[in-house]
């Protein structure tokens, strides 16, 4: 990529869209396009490609998905596949049409199946049961992968997808009814140093372990391998070429547990934290194994406690 190359970021408003349009801004890329839901519906064929003619994006970093916790994914099972299988047919398919030099694909962790040997190989893929949940939004990302894999073998086209572990950072969403582990333990401890409580209540055990990676690490790998890094760089083999996708992680896990303390410490909070063992812990495990993502020459920077605190300083900061 060149620094006025033509960029469209899509979801440029979220937190992977978002720390992408940063890294970008701050590697001095010029030429950057986006729109916003209002602007441009994703979902509709004939406005993307209208947009996509009009435009001409260069390289393209596919962000947009139509995501949600558990609850959500579980309960608007139909929207999750419709919505996001119509955002990636639409841009994939108009990137091809309009000669995109190369697309970056965005998905999830969540592709693998629910009993994934750990750490989570991208060779794991669809070798199992996907975990029950998530299954349509888990189906929808696995298709994206797969189209980029069958329009660079038809067509020649260099597109690239990677599946980032569980991301948090700055802009983050901090509402205790839709927001992931760790922006909700940050909230939920910091209001707890507020009120000058004697305890906060974390649900389950606190032995389930996890991944998380800063967004900034995040974005700063995608690029890298945006400029770096092309299609054949992702498999081995010309037999079957399949697994292409690039696992974006750090290789490193904690407990539940042991990231709230981390978070105790880091906000102050002089009070006890109490686990709600009636709650649920979900899956114990879940590591993703970032070997490929080293090989091809990139390694996370940012440390969970580094990235704790600057998110917990931009919270402060809102």
């Amino acid at each position: 990529m060149e620094k006025n190359s033509k960029i469209y970021v899509a979801g440029h408003r979220g937190l992977v869209g978002s720390a992408i349009v940063n890294n970008l801004t701050a590697k001095g890329y010029t030429n950057l396009v986006f729109r916003t839901h209002q602007e441009l519906d994703l979902l509709d064929q004939r406005a993307v490609a209208e947009f996509f003619a009009a435009e001409k994006p260069e390289y393209v970093f596919l962000a947009a998905a139509k995501v949600g916790g558990i609850v959500a994914n579980n309960t608007y099972r139909a929207d999750f596949i419709y919505e996001n299988l119509m955002i990636q047919n639409n841009i994939i398919h108009q990137s091809y049409l309009n000669n995109v030099t190369k697309l970056m694909f965005l998905g999830s962790t969540c592709i693998y199946p629910k009993n994934t040997p750990q750490p989570m190989r991208e060779d794991c893929l669809l070798t199992d049961t996907l975990e029950y949940t998530n299954e349509p939004y888990a189906i929808a990302k696995i298709a994206g992968i797969k189209m980029c894999e069958s329009y660079n073998l038809q067509y020649g086209t260099n597109y690239i997808s990677v599946m980032p572990t569980n991301l948090y950072g700055i802009g983050d969403n901090f509402d205790l009814h839709t927001s992931h582990v760790l922006p909700a333990l940050l909230r939920k401890i910091h209001e707890g140093k507020l009120a000058n409580t004697p305890s906060v209540e974390i649900w389950g055990s606190g032995k389930p372990r996890r991944e998380f990676m800063y967004n900034e690490d995040m974005a700063d790998a995608c690029i890298y391998l945006m400029e770096n890094r092309d299609f054949k760089d992702t498999y081995s083999t010309t037999n079957e070429i399949r697994n292409t996708h690039i696992n974006i992680g750090t290789g490193e896990d904690i407990s539940i547990a042991d990231l709230a303390l981390l978070i105790k410490n880091i906000v102050g909070f002089t009070g006890e934290l109490v686990y709600n063992t009636s709650k649920p812990d979900g899956t114990m495990v879940k590591l993703t194994d970032p070997s490929k993502l080293h090989a091809l020459g990139w390694k996370h920077k940012v440390q969970l406690e580094e990235g704790i605190r600057r998110v917990y300083a931009w919270y402060l900061a809102q």
